[in-house]
């Protein structure tokens, strides 16, 4: 996604965020080992070395997912981005959760190199982070969900088709919180942190 001088603040730090999503969200898949390596291909970002996806339908369903909630974040709409794993039953095992604040009332010009700054962090203390996490069940699968403050309206928007409504299982017991990093640097917050069932949580 090029950089436009024109954008607004809300615009040019939802380009930011979206790249940063994409490849947050492919670093998150390959520390969970769903596929195997050779899935995978290093390369540079914020110079750091992270992990792109090789194969084309992960890239491209990582890519369309992220770089259709733009519009939505730089509206503020979006409040969460999750990727959820789950279990053969569709029960959500575990659920890595980005929160999202985008300042809608900031008019400054973005300092993009303070944001990647900020942003690069969650890069360094991901792998770490691996150990915090649950061993995945073999019949696992994944998808990313996006939590709207406020639905978008569909007929007046046609990036709002491409999210359906979700009626992914939820879990009866407030989750477990584990947070892993967090950032805040005008006009961007963003904090990162898994969700796992409650120790009362009734087993599937």
């Amino acid at each position: 996604m090029d950089r436009k001088d024109n954008q607004s603040p809300q615009g040019e730090t939802a380009r930011i965020l979206v790249e940063f999503l994409e490849v947050a969200i492919t670093s998150i898949v390959f520390l969970k080992g769903i596929y195997p390596p050779g899935a995978f291909a290093r390369r540079k970002y914020m110079n750091l070395v992270v992990h792109s996806a090789r194969h084309p339908e992960l890239r491209d369903y990582i890519h369309s997912a992220v770089s259709g909630l733009h519009p939505f974040i730089q509206k503020g709409l979006v409040e969460r981005v999750a990727v959820i794993f789950f279990n053969g039953d569709s029960i959500p095992v575990e659920r890595f959760m980005f929160k999202l604040t985008v300042n809608q009332s900031y008019g400054s010009r973005v300092e993009e190199a303070d944001l990647e700054f900020s942003l690069r962090s969650f890069f360094i203390k991901l792998p770490f982070s691996e150990s915090l996490t649950r061993v995945l069940p073999q019949d696992c699968r994944w998808e990313i969900t996006a939590y709207f403050r406020s639905l978008p309206q569909t007929s007046r928007s046609k990036d709002a088709e491409l999210w359906i409504p979700t009626d992914i299982q939820q879990w009866q017991q407030p989750p477990l919180i584990t947070p892993i990093k967090s950032m805040s640097s005008e006009p961007l917050s963003v904090q990162l942190y898994l969700e796992h069932p409650g120790l009362s949580e009734p087993k599937a």
